[in-house]
């Protein structure tokens, strides 16, 4: 049901499982926003406005903006099409029909003008020429929102490549318009192209940052927590100091993320997937990722309290930030996964040193109600998270006891009939030796055999009379190997 003055959009998304976000969030829009540049500000603003019902208006409206400030006239339709869904009386939501055909025509001018300089240059054979063609006409269909075409023709320039600064500009585009895409085996891909050990780029060694901050994105999205974490924490310091307002510095990757971003989303994939002693060793005693955690100080905190075994406090310092990471384009369709498997591993730890627990001993330790503690245990016993049962009778968590002797003696038995068959085996094959038995190929379909032709099923399997004179021979040498 629809809150007081919440637009009925949002009640609809519920519904349907979208995820609305009712508080409001920590950071300023206006503030936020400034930090990206590039397609990806759009996508947020579209984002926010959808999912946020308190910041919907302002951000819709700052959406119409930035889609007329550019020319994909498909995005300018998205925006007003986001603002008559949540608010149908707005007049930003009628669309200007005379802005939409003149946009239509300088990209159609500006395509067919492209075209032919870069037939001229095939003409003239030049392949420097032809590069740069294939690149500014990739180029423009990635501002004019044709992703497909944009692709086809950053990967026509391969062939046009003559130097090494050229296949890494090939790669970042690629990996660039791969990510507004979503395709994220290509951005892997091409990351990995530059990364190969038999093709060093040395301008790819300035680029290490952006290409770590590219993996772990894709990693993320395809819900490799753990490998992804990794690629974060492991991202070279130097995107922390560069300046995102200025479009011409190399070290900013804010068209894609930040380095808030970077610091965000390796901790809550390192919290989701390591142990407490890989996330003291690898995250807090990191020098590289130091400095993107003290851009975000409170993740830092949160992890420092998760390795202190101080749960409570680092799952309420998550908690303070859902609605914040739930308006990230990003992190929106893994967050609830993820703060899953944080809380997950916090009570796996919490359970360690009891053979029980009480429910309402655990909703007090996790902050939460004895439902939802029931509902979270059933989850984790189901996926093979936590090893216990529940009794619902007396409301306790009991731990599964493992007998030591019993585990020994099933492992006793276990190699003995191993020993046993791996000394019947050997003994089989000595008896077959000394009988002078063949084993043919088997039979194919047709009646021929693929080595030896046609085979007789007698010559095959032997007669009866050798396989009980075969089989009592190797019974009385079997026992006669086991007494000695």
């Amino acid at each position: 049901m629809a809150s007081a003055g919440e637009p009925a959009y949002f009640a609809k998304a519920r519904q349907v499982g979208r995820p609305v976000v009712k508080d409001q969030p920590k950071f300023d829009l206006d503030a936020y926003i400034a930090n990206y540049r590039g397609r990806t500000r759009f996508d947020r603003l579209l984002l926010i406005g959808t999912t946020s019902p308190l910041l919907a208006p302002e951000a819709l409206r700052y959406a119409v903006v930035e889609a007329k400030e550019g020319r994909d006239v498909s995005r300018y339709d998205a925006a007003l099409s986001a603002i008559h869904d949540i608010n149908p009386g707005d007049p930003l939501g009628i669309p200007d029909l005379s802005w939409k055909e003149k946009i239509n025509n300088q990209v159609k001018a500006e395509s067919d003008r492209l075209e032919t300089e870069l037939k001229g240059y095939k003409n003239n054979l030049i392949k420097e020429s032809i590069r740069m063609g294939h690149d500014d006409l990739g180029q423009h269909f990635h501002r004019t929102g044709d992703l497909i075409n944009s692709v086809k023709a950053y990967g026509r320039m391969r062939d046009y490549c003559t130097t090494p600064s050229h296949v890494v500009i090939m790669n970042l585009r690629l990996i660039s318009v791969s990510i507004d895409q979503g395709n994220w085996l290509a951005v892997q891909t091409n990351v990995q192209k530059l990364r190969s050990p038999g093709q060093q780029f040395a301008e790819a060694q300035r680029l290490t940052a952006k290409l770590s901050a590219a993996m772990g994105l894709a990693l993320l999205a395809s819900g490799n927590y753990k490998e992804a974490a990794q690629e974060f924490i492991e991202a070279d310091p130097r995107m922390v100091q560069a300046r995102l307002d200025d479009p011409a510095d190399e070290e900013a990757y804010n068209e894609v993320m930040t380095p808030n971003d970077v610091a965000v989303y390796g901790g809550l994939c390192a919290l989701a997937s390591m142990n407490r002693t890989d996330l003291q060793k690898y995250v807090l005693e990191n020098s590289k990722f130091r400095s993107y955690l003290e851009l975000e100080p409170h993740i830092r905190r949160a992890i420092a309290f998760f390795v202190s075994s101080k749960y409570s406090s680092c799952l309420a310092i998550l908690e303070s930030y859902r609605a914040d990471y739930l308006l990230d384009i990003y992190l929106q369709p893994h967050l609830s996964e993820l703060y899953f498997q944080i809380r997950s591993k916090a009570i796996q730890q919490y359970f360690i040193p009891f053979s029980c627990a009480t429910m309402a001993a655990l909703a007090a330790a996790f902050d939460a109600d004895e439902q939802t503690i029931e509902h979270e245990l059933t989850s984790m016993i189901k996926r093979g998270n936590l090893d216990a049962r529940i009794d619902l009778v007396d409301r306790v968590l009991l731990a599964k006891t493992v007998d030591p002797r019993r585990k020994v003696h099933e492992h006793a038995l276990k190699m003995a009939r191993a020993y046993e068959r791996t000394a019947h085996l050997r003994i089989l094959r000595m008896e077959m030796l000394n009988t002078g038995l063949e084993v043919a190929e088997k039979v194919k379909a047709g009646g021929s055999s693929a080595a030896f032709g046609h085979v007789g099923e007698e010559h095959l399997y032997g007669s009866s009379t050798s396989n009980q004179f075969f089989a009592e021979n190797a019974g009385r040498s079997l026992r006669s190997g086991l007494r000695g």
